[in-house]
């Protein structure tokens, strides 16, 4: 007996039992195109789903390059291209993220510092341990790799290193490379700057230490004949 076009219409958009197949990790059923092969051993039957946090997981946990089936004891491993035209776009790059950090050196690779940046930038192997100044090409900031820092004007990587947290910030070192222009001496006590326009070296800080203006020393009755100015 020829069906009515309702009756076509509802027995095509039954699925049958049989069309779906089971995703050995969520149980779920789906359907063959949400269920993805995965390598070459036989647990095959994992959906997208599934399979996009199984990844993910696995390289947040230990930027891990090799993912392996995951079924308990099986070391099968997944191919990146198996997956690609399944996996979400976001998964595939933390994926090839990881496998582009396995194949550089530890020594070239060095990171934007902005936190709102934080790209993998690469030197070439010769430049790695010498160079400074950088810009991301990303967030177009300046940076030193070296100090992993701001870059930090008027002020080379050793003297950065030996200042304070407290002295790090963009106004302190402006304030330095002034100090260093104008030849300013600094309190060897609460490191405040300070300027002789004339007078012998005898310096008395408004902490109240007194020090040598010319080499830093603390001052003393028999503290003379400094040859610094």
């Amino acid at each position: 007996m020829p069906q009515s076009s309702a009756e076509q219409k509802q027995s095509a958009d039954e699925k049958p039992e049989q069309a779906l197949k089971l995703c050995e990790i969520c149980a779920d059923r789906k359907k063959s195109d949400q269920i993805l092969a995965v390598g070459a051993c036989t647990h095959a039957a994992y959906c997208v789903d599934c399979i996009s946090r199984h990844v993910a997981t696995k390289i947040g946990q230990s930027a891990a390059t090799v993912i392996t089936c995951p079924a308990p004891g099986c070391g099968t491993a997944i191919e990146l291209d198996s997956c690609r035209a399944a996996l979400p776009k976001a998964v595939i790059e933390q994926w090839e993220e990881a496998l582009c950090r396995n194949s550089i050196g530890e020594s070239q690779r060095f990171y934007c510092p902005f936190r709102d940046c934080s790209a993998m930038l690469v030197a070439a192997e010769a430049e790695a341990e010498s160079i400074r100044e950088s810009e991301c090409p990303y967030c177009h900031r300046l940076f030193c790799a070296q100090c992993g820092v701001a870059w930090h004007s008027g002020v080379d990587c050793e003297g950065f290193q030996r200042l304070g947290q407290d002295e790090r910030g963009r106004e302190d070192i402006m304030v330095m490379e002034m100090a260093k222009s104008n030849k300013w001496g600094r309190c060897p006590n609460c490191r405040f700057y300070v300027e002789r326009t004339e007078g012998c070296p005898h310096i008395t800080c408004r902490c109240n230490y007194e020090f040598c203006y010319g080499c830093g020393e603390m001052w003393s009755s028999n503290h003379g004949g400094c040859t610094r100015d």
